[in-house]
């Protein structure tokens, strides 16, 4: 990074652009910083968004990763991680998936009542549902908020099954939910860390906790019997990918007892937003870190095939998943994830009326 772009970089940021919207028919440029051209600059402060959806749980039907319905209080995320497949939803909502994706949050304020009046319907058949498989439900935002929080409550009064991931110690504020819904059998948690190496964190996840930060929030979590493992995501060949076996140990010492990895997959506007990032940040290897994507998923920084887009194929990728394999034996053994309970589900406003007979 020369010293011009270093005085311009946004820092606090994980993008440093804001691409044009693909389903904008006109692209609009900017050509002068000064004059009229001024808002073109934007603003640095994040804009909260007030929106009323008709549902919130989203039925998700990868073979991939399995097989749930996925709830998410928040669309964008303040941390700002550069490599987020989730950037490419804000474009649907008419922003883009660079800065507006971490300056524009939007808020889903009736989550709480959608989900009640879901478990009401006479058809709803409990199963697990993930928090959050688009946005962190606990960014900064939700300290505030607290919509998290009145889901999960929500979720405890119904006895309904519940996994989350996240990499914010906000998690910490909800032990009570969490160890009451543990005792029965409903929750699991996945932490979320890619790097123990704090100048990474800074620059690929700049608004996010500490790597040290998260490894306690597992240990909390594994201190209240809390079932919790460790997510490495994702696996960045050149910058993060010598990292697994450290990050592994250091997790299963603090109590986790499984553990999963993605390698990053580049889709839609994402390309270009990384692609930007990375040459700012990492100019000394940018090309190989590009070319090291590639080779793990076909040639191509774009991957959307079952079976490659999560966990890559190629020299590369394979050499990946048996340091993995190796690495989850050695530190935590055979431990699979637990099998959450769906036969507890209750309705407890109508078993409140059947009491009064």
């Amino acid at each position: 990074m020369n010293t011009e772009e270093a005085e311009n970089y946004l820092r606090g940021r994980g993008a440093q652009v804001n691409p044009n919207n693909k389903f904008f028919a006109v692209d609009y440029v900017q050509e002068y910083i000064e004059g009229l051209d001024e808002p073109f600059l934007g603003e640095a402060a994040t804009k909260v968004i007030p929106t009323y959806p008709k549902a919130i749980l989203s039925k998700v039907n990868s073979p991939d990763i399995g097989f749930y319905r996925s709830l998410n209080p928040y669309q964008g995320c303040e941390h700002g991680c550069i490599y987020c497949y989730a950037r490419n939803s804000h474009e649907y909502w008419g922003y883009s998936a660079g800065l507006d994706f971490e300056r524009k949050i939007l808020v889903k304020y009736n989550a709480v009542d959608l989900l009640k009046t879901e478990f009401g319907k006479k058809k709803y058949k409990p199963e697990p549902i993930f928090m959050s498989g688009n946005t962190d439900c606990y960014q900064p935002l939700e300290r505030k908020l607290q919509i998290t929080r009145g889901l999960l409550s929500t979720l405890l009064n119904y006895k309904h099954p519940v996994s989350l991931i996240s990499k914010n110690m906000l998690m910490l504020r909800d032990l009570d939910i969490l160890t009451d819904l543990s005792r029965l059998g409903l929750v699991s948690v996945s932490v979320t860390i890619n790097s123990l190496r704090e100048e990474v964190r800074r620059k690929m996840e700049p608004r996010t906790a500490t790597a040290e930060a998260r490894l306690k929030l597992i240990e909390k979590l594994a201190e209240r019997g809390i079932p919790v493992s460790l997510m490495i995501a994702p696996i960045v060949p050149g910058i993060n990918s010598d990292e697994m076996p450290a990050l592994i140990e250091r997790a299963a010492n603090a109590g986790a007892k499984w553990a999963g990895y993605t390698i990053v997959r580049l889709n839609g506007a994402i390309a270009s937003i990384f692609r930007d990032w990375l040459y700012k940040n990492y100019s000394d290897r940018a090309d190989k870190v590009i070319h090291g994507i590639e080779s793990c998923h076909g040639g191509k920084l774009n991957d959307s095939e079952w079976g490659r887009r999560i966990k890559g194929d190629g020299e590369i990728a394979e050499g990946i998943r048996q340091l993995f394999k190796l690495s989850v034996k050695k530190y935590m053994g055979e431990n699979e994830r637990p099998v959450l309970r769906t036969d507890l589900f209750e309705r407890p406003n109508n078993n409140a009326q059947l009491n009064l007979f």
